[in-house]
C-alpha cells in the first residue's frame, strides 16, 4: 500500500531538517566541490526514493516527481532563510560558506523566504491534484511563472553583481531551476484548459461590448498604461538616465536600485525588456476579442510579478541591504503602496481572464449563431 501522496510529501520535505543538521556537523563538507557532490547525490536519492513510493495514479505524471523534490527544496530554502535572520542556527553554515555564499544578501533571504512559503504550498497543492487526477494546470502556470522570474534574475545577478567573485561549483545545482521549469511548462500548456464553458450566445454578446460597456477591463487599460509608463521609467533608472526625475526617485524613493548585489537592476531590466512589452499585449488583449493566449499568459506573469515584488520590496527594506542603499523611512508608505499596487494588477487581469473567459474565446463563425437557432 503505498503513502498518501500530499502527507508523504509533507513527510519527506521535512526531513530537510535533520539532513541539513546532519550534513552541517560533517567537516568534510568545509569544500566547495564537497558541497556539490553531496547536493548532487541528495537530489538524486531523493528522486530515487519518490520514484519508487510513488503511486500508480502519480508515476502517470512526470511532474509529481518534480514537485515532491522541489517541496523538499522549498524546506531548506526556508530553513536558509531563518538561519540567516537569526532564528534558528546549525543546519546551513556549511553550504553558506562553501556553496552559494550570495544567498546571505538581502534579495538571496527574500527569495528563500518566497521558495519556502509560496511555492512549498502551491507544490503541495499540485501534488494533491494529481492524486486526485484533477486539474492544476492554472496552478502550474502561476508557479512557471513565479520560479522563471526567480531564475532569471538570481543568476544574473550573481554573476554580475559584487559576488561574482565567489561562484562556486554549486552554482551549477540551480540549472535544474533553469531546465526542469521548460520542460514542465511545455507540459503545461499541453493540458486541457479547465475554464467555465461559454456558449456562443454569450461569447458573442462578450465580443460585441464596447470598453466603455466594460468598467473592469476599462480600468484595467488604465492601470496597464501607468504600470507601462512606471515600467519604462524605472528601466531608465537602472540604465543611469540622467535627468532628475530619474536622479530624485533612485535616492529619494528606491535607493536600493543603486546597490551593488546587481539584483535590482536586473530586476528592471527584466522588467522592462519583458514585462513591459506583455503590459503592451494585455492592452491589446482587452481592445481585440478573441485573443486566446491572454488567460494563460497572465497568469504566468502573475506568479512572476508576484515574485520579483515581494523580492525587491522585501530586500529594499531588509537589515542585510546596506543602510544607504535601503528605502527611507519617510517614503515607506509611498515606496509599498506603489510596489503593492503594481503587484495587484496582474493579479486583477488573471482573475478577470479566469472568471469570465467569453471576451477571450474565438468568435463564433459568421452565420453559426443564426443557424443554431433556426435548429
Amino acid at each position: 500500500m503505498q503513502p498518501p501522496a500530499v502527507p508523504g510529501a509533507i513527510g519527506l520535505s521535512l526531513a530537510a531538517f535533520p539532513v541539513s543538521y546532519a550534513l552541517n556537523s560533517v567537516s568534510a563538507l568545509a569544500h566547495p566541490v564537497a558541497v556539490t557532490v553531496t547536493g548532487v547525490l541528495v537530489l538524486l536519492a531523493l528522486f530515487s526514493m519518490v520514484y519508487l513510493q510513488g503511486g500508480e495514479s502519480q508515476s502517470r505524471d512526470p511532474l509529481f516527481y518534480v514537485f515532491t523534490v522541489f517541496s523538499f527544496t522549498s524546506v531548506i530554502d526556508m530553513i536558509i532563510s531563518l538561519e540567516e535572520d537569526g532564528h534558528i542556527s546549525g543546519f546551513m553554515e556549511f553550504y553558506m560558506k562553501e556553496g552559494e555564499p550570495y544567498l546571505r544578501t538581502a534579495y538571496g533571504i527574500m527569495i528563500c523566504y518566497w521558495d519556502g512559503s509560496v511555492h512549498y504550498l502551491l507544490y503541495l497543492a499540485m501534488i494533491a491534484a494529481i492524486a486526485q487526477r484533477k486539474s492544476y494546470r492554472n496552478l502550474g502556470l502561476y508557479w512557471l511563472g513565479s520560479l522563471m522570474m526567480s531564475i532569471v534574475v538570481f543568476l544574473p545577478g550573481n554573476l554580475l553583481g559584487k559576488y561574482g567573485s565567489e561562484i562556486r561549483p554549486a552554482f551549477l545545482l540551480n540549472v535544474p531551476y533553469l531546465l526542469i521549469p521548460v520542460w514542465a511548462g511545455v507540459r503545461l500548456f499541453r493540458q486541457p484548459k479547465s475554464l467555465p464553458c461559454c456558449t456562443a450566445d454569450k461569447v458573442a454578446l462578450e465580443q460585441q461590448r464596447s470598453l466603455y460597456q466594460r468598467p473592469l477591463d476599462l480600468g484595467l487599460v488604465l492601470f496597464l498604461v501607468v504600470a507601462a509608463v512606471f515600467t519604462f521609467f524605472r528601466g531608465l533608472v537602472v540604465l543611469d538616465c540622467p535627468s532628475d526625475s530619474c536622479f530624485n526617485y533612485i535616492y529619494q524613493y528606491e535607493p536600493y536600485l543603486r546597490d551593488p548585489v546587481a539584483y535590482p537592476k536586473v530586476q528592471m531590466l527584466v522588467y522592462m525588456f519583458y514585462v513591459l512589452p506583455f503590459f503592451c499585449l494585455c492592452i491589446y488583449g482587452l481592445l481585440q476579442p478573441g485573443c486566446t493566449w491572454l488567460p494563460d499568459w497572465a497568469l504566468v506573469f502573475a506568479g512572476a510579478v508576484a515574485q520579483a515584488q515581494f523580492s525587491h520590496v522585501g530586500s529594499s527594506l531588509h537589515h542585510r541591504t546596506p543602510y544607504p542603499y535601503r528605502t527611507p523611512e519617510e517614503v515607506w508608505w509611498v515606496f509599498l503602496l506603489t510596489n503593492i499596487l503594481y503587484a495587484l494588477g496582474p493579479h486583477l487581469l488573471a482573475y478577470r481572464c479566469l472568471r469570465s473567459p467569453g471576451f477571450f474565446q474565438p468568435a463564433a463563425p459568421p452565420g453559426h449563431h443564426g443557424k443554431k437557432k433556426h435548429q
